[in-house]
């Protein structure tokens, strides 16, 4: 099947579009709004450029979470360390501490299993059908619905430390609804989180961790692979993006965990209704096109 603006006739991205881009990215990718869907509508609103399309979306995603990365650098190389302590000589002899820190490897590994194995075998959907703006609008005002239901009726009572194995499996699945753009991996990792009873601030931690072998992996593998569709971004455009998706991805970081710790999600749900009417009536004013 053909699709518009997906053929041989691929177009050009310049620095200008790879810069604005790579802001949205970066201001899009943790909040519960969904960055894929900010890509492929801003995208859409340059008349030279059109969908950025999966590559260059997955690749500029490395920008943001590398800040993931240095923001939990220290969490990280305790899960590391706690993990590979388990396997030597002093497995028997870890600390509550370290046994938690070893827990969280093993619940960022198995939930990462989902979208790894449902990511390659979607991939022709997620490539095209799936990047219909129509399903985007529709995927933002479900996940918007969902969302607040979740923060209102949810316990938010179970910290971090208190994690199931089952509970990480679960939140796994829930990342892989954001191979959909509009429905938004932290969004939908949140949303379960807090169905499943955990607090705030828990349910975005645990999403974040998740998050970073499945998109650092999404990215390179698009890297390497990437079949030609979508626009042509060279290096350094692409470098561009991805570096502003870095620097204003940490900014985005710091202020999203201060502010969910006082704050409730109604602002990201009032949000995310209201842009997919407004995609819905840009489509349906021929401003934007479906594919």
């Amino acid at each position: 099947m053909h699709f518009p603006g997906r053929g041989p006739n691929v177009k050009s991205m310049g620095v200008f579009e790879a810069m604005i881009l790579g802001l949205v990215q970066a201001l899009t990718e943790f909040l519960p709004v969904s960055s894929s869907a900010h890509l492929r509508i801003v995208g859409g609103l340059f008349p030279s450029l059109g969908d950025p399309g999966v590559t260059f979306t997955a690749v500029v995603q490395i920008g943001t979470e590398l800040a993931v990365v240095y923001y939990f650098r220290h969490d990280i190389l305790r899960i590391l360390r706690a993990w590979f302590a388990q396997f030597g000589s002093r497995r028997d002899s870890l600390s509550p501490a370290e046994r938690q820190d070893k827990k969280m490897g093993w619940i960022v590994i198995i939930g990462t299993i989902p979208i790894v194995v449902l990511g390659l075998a979607l991939e022709s959907a997620i490539d095209t059908v799936f990047r219909n703006l129509y399903l985007t609008a529709l995927m933002l005002a479900l996940f918007a619905i969902f969302l607040g239901l979740a923060d209102r009726w949810g316990r938010k009572r179970i910290p971090e430390e208190k994690i199931t194995m089952r509970d990480g499996l679960i939140l796994g699945f829930a990342q892989c609804m954001a191979l959909i753009p509009g429905v938004s991996r932290s969004g939908g990792t949140i949303t379960v989180g807090l169905l499943l009873g955990y607090t705030r601030e828990a349910a975005a931690r645990v999403s974040f961790l998740l998050a970073i072998p499945a998109v650092l992996g999404s990215g390179f593998y698009r890297l390497f692979s990437d079949d030609g569709t979508g626009p042509q971004a060279g290096a350094l455009p692409t470098l561009i993006a991805t570096v502003i998706s870095f620097v204003v991805g940490y900014a985005v970081i710091v202020w999203f965990l201060r502010l969910i710790s006082t704050k409730s999600y109604l602002p990201f749900v009032i949000y995310r209704l209201g842009l997919a009417a407004l995609v819905v009536a840009l489509l349906g004013a021929g401003l934007l096109q479906a594919y």
